[in-house]
């Protein structure tokens, strides 16, 4: 041990004690080491806040040389002044506890920051794309004199708090350890831990200003605790090694306008579980063979999943976030999910996620007064909350939170290869008299309802997907009439590639619950969607919200007794996936599934051991088989020029015809559907061209448990005038079915 005079203190009481209780905005200042005077000359003082410990050294981590430090605080504070070095140096710290436990280890307070100047501009400009690079838990290279260092570099965004510190199971959960440091006024938190290890827990332990102590989740982790646990996991998300090139390669091709999008919407959890485990539910990577061999049997082309981000209740179906760049972990790790993801883009799989960008929860672990003040939400309710779903509301106008939200949708773009976003609650971004009241929401700055922040974010987060991901698509979960949605920004609109739509989901389905005898009476159901359908790029849905609170499966919808029923079903389904617009259908309804959706419990997939249920399973297949075959029903179904009514006015007999199109005018199909339990034998419609049609689908088929009523294969033109065409057919239409026919 090197010989060292013991000199008096360079350092302040009061510097002592904001370090002691944790008040010090940059322990950096005062811990570590420091070049100082001493007599005149130069020395180095290092310093060390190690609770606990009952002895600590300075170690030179070239020569091994040790020097005593001196104990300036029973609370932990030791302090060396070493008079033998004039530079500052490489060292490390060796510790002694009361167990007899002893430890050597580098001293974070001895590293540069982590993030560089330009980070912070431009995240406090918020245009940073990869910000989640640099804030959340990392691990990192530090260049350490001529050493490098391995360990994990932390970095948090809490601008009002007093002092954040890490905590986790490296440091016994101790605010005290780790207290970070404060870049200026970019409100960042940062320190780098050398030798830490992935897998750890840990949380962002924030001192508010009032005092107050919160245990904060790390808001850009990439992994978390199993629920109901809440702290974020050290994870390091590079090294898996993708198969999909091949997917990826063509994808910035894609031109999705033209081309069949057939999307099953799908909750993880309750999709498939294993009722002799617990009732658990599978693991990304065993359901990742189950459900692509499913969606190629039933020849879907998209899988929506409801929002695998980390979320605290299951009962909220992932909805209400907590780690918004985090996949959850309920099935796995995040390499899992990416292997997930891999084994989808490998068989020909588009995977959609459903992001929340619209409200985040109250959950006192996650963004809810992050450091002591309304930093993600407003600090106004009636701009912050969300009362009816009791949220709270991003702050989009502020760019820091603008740009958590943009480098989040270009995360999982980028680092999972997802193939774009079902964006949940738009309508409840762009008012902001959503669902308030008079005198519970303040207008924009020029008095109107718009919010006008949310729709310059939504607009440059679709350019900036687009613009980076080619080939990805955006679709807005919308319900108003707020226009342009899905026009790009340049011609003023939102930019969105689809909208779903929901006026005719609503329309349909009340019309489907009618009684066939009052059918008639509300025929205009049936057509009026027809008027706007090309406003936008529709895609027509049967979702997740129209099969629970009490709104009953999808199947229990229909009227009649049980034949009817399933008719009923194949009908709706059958005019849906023929009608202009692409297609979205929520899992169990292509089973005919009794029961109203549970998230807590499997589907019921013992019902495709009864005839009626596989034969609606059958047909849906079918249809989407029909759908990616015919040009006709996927080349124009956004436009105007792909659809013509041959009758739309027949509501006495229940029956509507018309014609799809495609870019080749010879490639057309003509459709004819009964809404009615009557069947129509020798039913006349005027047809574009002569010739022989062939039945391509009828609903009424024996193998989709129906009375097989048809047109034995086909049925040529007659030479007779009919609705204002030079030919005609005469088409045999079952009950509660659909007929298409196909020139030859």
């Amino acid at each position: 041990m090197a010989p060292m005079k013991i000199l008096k203190k360079y350092v302040s009481d009061e510097a002592i004690q904001q370090i002691i209780k944790t008040n010090h905005h940059d322990p950096f200042q005062i811990l570590g080491s420091h070049q100082i005077e001493v007599n005149g000359k130069k020395a180095v003082a290092v310093r060390a806040f190690l609770p606990d410990a009952i002895c600590v050294h300075v170690v030179d981590a070239i020569h091994g040389t040790r020097y005593p430090m001196e104990k300036l605080h029973d609370a932990g504070f030791f302090e060396a002044i070493i008079t033998e070095r004039s530079e500052v140096f490489s060292y490390r710290l060796s510790t002694e506890y009361p167990s007899g436990a002893t430890a050597e280890f580098n001293d974070s307070y001895s590293f540069p920051p982590t993030l560089g100047e330009m980070d912070l501009y431009l995240f406090n400009q918020g245009n940073h794309q990869s910000i989640y690079e640099k804030l959340g838990a990392h691990s990192r290279i530090m260049k350490y004199y001529d050493t490098a260092i391995a360990g994990i570099g932390f970095a948090v965004w809490a601008p009002n708090a007093r002092r954040v510190s890490v905590i986790g199971d490296f440091n016994g959960w101790d605010g005290r350890r780790h207290v970070m440091r404060s870049l200026g006024s970019s409100g960042v938190w940062e320190i780098f831990i050398p030798g830490l290890p992935t897998g750890q827990n840990y949380k962002f332990e924030v001192k508010f200003q009032d005092g107050t102590l919160a245990e904060k989740s790390d808001p850009y982790a990439f992994y978390a605790e199993v629920r109901p646990k809440t702290a974020s996991k050290i994870y390091d998300i590079a090294g898996y090694h993708w198969g999909d090139s091949e997917w990826m390669n063509v994808r910035p091709t894609r031109n999705w306008r033209k081309e069949p999008i057939s999307i099953y919407e799908c909750h993880l959890a309750s999709w498939m579980r294993i009722p002799e485990e617990g009732n658990r539910s599978l693991t990304y990577r065993e359901i990742a063979p189950r459900l692509v061999a499913y969606m190629q049997r039933m020849h879907y082309t998209h899988l929506e999943l409801m929002p695998i981000t980390e979320h605290p209740l299951d009962i909220s179906w992932g909805y209400q976030v907590t780690g918004y760049f985090a996949p959850t972990s309920r099935f796995g790790s995040p390499k899992d999910f990416m292997y997930f993801v891999d084994v989808m883009h490998q068989n020909g799989i588009a995977i959609i996620l459903d992001w929340v960008p619209a409200h985040f929860p109250k959950d006192w672990h996650g963004l809810a007064q992050f450091d002591g003040s309304a930093l993600y939400e407003h600090a106004d309710p009636r701009k912050g909350e969300h009362k009816d779903w009791s949220t709270l509301i991003f702050n989009y106008g502020r760019n820091e939170v603008k740009n958590f939200l943009i480098s989040n949708a270009l995360f999982w773009l980028d680092k999972y290869h997802l193939d774009g976003f079902r964006v949940d609650a738009v309508a409840s971004m762009l008012y902001l008299d959503y669902s308030r009241k008079d005198g519970e929401w303040v207008p924009n700055d020029f008095g109107g309802r718009e919010n006008l922040e949310a729709i310059e974010f939504i607009k440059y987060f679709n350019s900036i997907c687009y613009q980076k991901f080619p080939g990805i698509i955006n679709i807005a979960e919308e319900s108003t009439a707020f226009p342009g949605v899905s026009k790009p920004c340049d011609m003023n609109g939102l930019g969105f590639g689809f909208k779903w739509n929901m006026g005719w989901m609503h329309d349909t389905l009340t019309y489907f619950q009618k009684d066939p005898i009052h059918r008639r009476y509300h025929h205009n159901l049936l057509t009026f969607p027809l008027i706007y359908a090309f406003n936008e790029n529709f895609i027509s849905v049967l979702s997740h919200d129209e099969v629970v609170h009490g709104k009953g499966s999808l199947i229990n919808k229909m009227p009649g007794d049980a034949w009817q029923k399933f008719a009923n079903t194949r009908l709706l389904l059958s005019f849906m996936w023929t009608m202009p617009g692409k297609k979205l259908l929520f899992m169990g309804c292509d089973l005919g599934q009794w029961n109203e959706w549970n998230c807590n419990q499997s589907l019921d997939w013992h019902l495709l051991d009864f005839p009626s249920h596989s034969g609606l399973n059958h047909l849906i297949a079918d249809l989407n088989k029909l759908y990616r075959a015919e040009p006709c029903l996927h080349q124009l179904d956004l436009e105007g020029a792909g659809f013509e009514w041959i009758d739309f006015a027949d509501a006495e007999t229940g029956i509507v015809s018309w014609i799809r199109k495609g870019d080749d005018p010879e490639q057309t199909m003509i459709f004819i559907a009964n809404f009615t339990p009557i069947p129509r034998e020798g039913y006349r419609v005027g047809i574009p061209q002569e010739g022989f049609y062939r039945e391509l689908i009828n609903t009424d088929s024996e193998y989709y448990y129906g009375t097989n009523l048809g047109n034995a294969g086909g049925v040529r033109t007659q030479n007779f005038p009919w609705q204002g065409r030079a030919n005609s057919l005469q088409v045999n239409v079952p009950p509660l079915a659909l007929v298409g026919l196909k020139i030859e």
